[in-house]
């Protein structure tokens, strides 16, 4: 079954990629929770295995077992996280997302990259903007986020998702 499901995300076929899902969601979830997490959420690299899966499909082994395959991308996505995350600046409380790691700054350099980092938020569709403020900024879960917004756990993934790629992009053009 598994070597079928594999040449069948290959394709490209929508109904494999979603029985994956279906399958796999709670398993990969699972995998998260046993790692301490800092700034993302186990949800948040679930979403991120899947899109990677979904993006890179054509990788895919055949000969070895999805499962293997899925754990390890989301066990790397959690570990290289878990390395940035020690590089994320804490200011005045908020934390300030990764995207200016690995470099030092003066007091007023923090403050213009903070103020930076809060107008790319601002420049953030309404919806996403509130999901990724709630998340990543006031720190709630999907759950809670969920509850807050009438949204399901899977639309909250796709905002932060959509939302860092921005910022990610703000900061390579800045």
């Amino acid at each position: 079954m598994s070597r079928q499901l594999i040449k069948r995300l290959k394709t490209g076929d929508q109904k494999a990629f979603k029985e994956v899902y279906l399958l796999y969601y709670d398993k990969l979830i699972h995998l998260g929770k046993s790692f301490e997490h800092g700034f993302l959420s186990p949800d948040d690299f679930v979403q991120e295995t899947f899109l990677k899966i979904y993006h890179n499909r054509e990788q895919l082994k055949v000969d070895a077992p999805l499962d293997k395959q899925l754990y390890v991308i989301c066990r790397n996505l959690i570990l290289n996280n878990l390395k940035r995350d020690k590089k994320v600046i804490s200011i005045h409380g908020n934390l300030v997302d990764p995207f200016f790691e690995g470099l030092t700054y003066s007091e007023d350099d923090l403050q213009i990259k903070q103020k930076l980092f809060y107008k790319w938020v601002a420049e953030l569709p309404d919806q996403q903007q509130k999901v990724y403020t709630l998340h990543k900024i006031e720190r709630y879960s999907y759950s809670e986020i969920a509850q807050l917004t009438n949204l399901s756990k899977k639309t909250i993934a796709n905002h932060i998702y959509l939302a860092t790629k921005f910022i990610q992009k703000k900061v390579a053009e800045h």
